[in-house]
């Protein structure tokens, strides 16, 4: 097999980032350089000179930094780059919409620079391939849990309560983007695989448009799994089907990706960042995945430990959300249905990322087994039941 892309660059600097597990590790993707930095930007009118790299980021999937710049309009930019298997300009072109859909809307989201030619995304040369960059204004605020990994609670339940209402006024001001979902990108959250009456169907389609995925699932029997697992999670789900309208909808809303302002009580939501996994969900389906990213500390699992629950951050977080969208006693019901589903279509994503493009066989092992499967599997055990019935029956 030939050398991975993700170790085609070999020089600059090698800061750590975060894996799969609860340990740093090297990043897959190296950082990105001054001098890379310095080329890109020539291509963006009035954003002045590289004075320097300020931070790297820690997340796994793509390099980004934050580079200070001098003699143009911003004294700092937040770049970002894709290897182009990853993603190409033009698939960013969706994601770009939806921020600028949303920011033009009132919600508090960063814009996305152009370039000379008007171009939101460039695709460029660097080493011995192509890499497709982005440039971004900063956000407002602090960015107080920058280091937090995945899986990681809030500092406390006003800031999940106060995430809770970010989510919801989002959720308002995406409505009307009207994109189709963002078929064939590699990470992408999507709900398409329980979204109808057949999933086996659907995964089966799935994983067929996904030669690394298939290759992977190859050996092992993942339609017995998914029927052992998941199936009567989508059962309970199937009822509430025809009340799930589609929306565009972050599909990351982890307290790292969003800034803060104000302490104690009256913190609140600067910004909403990284749009990377956005697509074309539900609402519910968003609230979901904020609380499967926030409240269960997942990562404990990769350490043959019980993962903690913070019920506390449930309740908070679904009151935030509720002052601004109600949740009655059917959503609640839908919300709760649909939390042990929500991490599958990302986890095989991510199992199709590892195999084909980083080829760390240990990271997708951690995908399928740990997080497709695992999580799952947790959900049927008592902790996870219990879970389930505290978001059904919280009072609001």
């Amino acid at each position: 097999m030939s050398a991975s892309p993700a170790r085609i660059l070999s020089n600059g600097p090698h800061t750590h980032a975060h894996g799969m597990g609860v340990g740093a590790v090297l990043p897959d993707w190296p950082p990105l350089t001054v001098a890379e930095v310095a080329s890109l930007l020539r291509h963006y009118p009035g954003v002045g000179s590289v004075r320097g790299i300020l931070s790297h980021s820690p997340r796994p999937f793509s390099a980004a930094s934050v580079v200070a710049t001098a003699g143009g309009a911003r004294p700092a930019v937040f770049v970002k780059r894709h290897h182009v298997r990853v993603r190409t300009s033009a698939q960013l072109a969706a994601e770009h919409a939806f921020m600028d859909h949303l920011r033009q809307r009132g919600a508090p989201v960063c814009d996305v620079l152009a370039a000379a030619d008007g171009a939101r995304a460039l695709t460029l040369p660097l080493g011995d391939g192509d890499w497709t960059y982005e440039v971004h204004g900063l956000a407002p605020g602090l960015d107080l849990y920058r280091d937090a990994l995945s899986w990681t609670p809030f500092q406390d339940s006003v800031h999940a309560h106060a995430a809770g209402t970010a989510l919801a006024r989002l959720h308002r001001a995406a409505a009307g983007f009207d994109r189709p979902h963002r078929a064939g990108q590699a990470l992408v959250s999507g709900f398409t695989l329980f979204a109808g009456d057949d999933p086996l169907s659907a995964m089966a389609d799935h994983v067929a448009a996904r030669p690394a995925l298939a290759d992977y699932l190859s050996t092992r029997p993942w339609r017995r799994d998914t029927i052992r697992l998941l199936l009567s999670f989508h059962d309970a789900l199937r009822p509430h089907l025809p009340d799930l309208a589609p929306l565009w909808t972050h599909n990351d809303l982890h307290a790292s990706n969003l800034t803060w302002t104000g302490t104690g009580p009256t913190a609140t939501v600067a910004a909403v960042l990284d749009f990377g996994l956005a697509d074309r969900t539900t609402a519910l389906y968003d609230l979901a995945t904020a609380i499967e990213r926030n409240t269960v500390e997942w990562l404990a699992l990769t350490e043959g430990r019980a993962p903690a629950v913070h019920h506390d951050q449930v309740a908070a977080l679904m009151a935030g959300y509720h002052a601004v969208s109600p949740l009655d006693a059917r959503r609640r019901q839908a919300l709760a249905a649909l939390l042990p589903l929500v991490h599958a279509e990302f986890a095989l994503a991510e199992t199709d990322y590892f195999h084909g493009i980083t080829r760390s066989a240990e990271n997708a092992g951690l995908a399928y087994e740990g997080y497709f499967l695992g999580h799952a599997e947790w959900f049927h055990g008592a902790d996870g039941q219990e879970l389930l019935a505290f978001i059904r029956d919280l009072p609001l």
